[in-house]
């Protein structure tokens, strides 16, 4: 019987699922919403709570907390001056678990988790914007090899 046990361990060693919680830690706190499998969604929902929790705290103390749990100071930085304001009257919940569908691979069930009151602008951190120079593709620097080849063409 399965009384007392607390916790999904999603068929992973005990490090691996360390590992994997805290990568989607990051990711989640970085982008705002990512999209993954039910159970590992419903595993992530109280660690992120938590964490939002003691990002409000805003001491010293509990950056050195957050901070030997994500590993990231950026994810850090980000709890506790951008979303310890924006949850600032917010007693708990700060993340909801959406049902997606099933994946089309081993129709697995998805799910997508993603922070209350979101900025939607966050999923689009990484993307960089084009400008002029960047459109405009340079051609290709003159090699030893094409300048052979221009040449037997004559």
């Amino acid at each position: 019987m399965r009384h007392k046990l607390g916790y999904r361990k999603l068929n992973r060693t005990s490090e691996h699922r360390k590992a994997m919680f805290k990568n989607m830690l990051n990711s989640l706190i970085k982008y705002e919403q990512i999209t993954t499998t039910l159970p590992k969604a419903k595993e992530l929902k109280p660690k992120i709570d938590k964490a939002i929790t003691l990002g409000k705290e805003n001491s010293l103390q509990s950056k050195k907390n957050l901070f030997a749990e994500l590993q990231s100071r950026s994810s850090v930085d980000k709890l506790s001056k951008i979303l310890s304001q924006r949850y600032e009257k917010r007693k708990g919940g700060y993340c909801r678990v959406v049902r997606s569908g099933f994946r089309y691979g081993d129709d697995a069930p998805m799910a997508v988790i993603e922070l209350v009151d979101r900025d939607i602008q966050a999923k689009k951190v990484d993307i960089k914007k084009k400008t002029e120079k960047e459109s405009k593709t340079p051609l290709a620097p003159k090699t030893k090899d094409t300048e052979k080849k221009i040449k037997t063409k004559k």
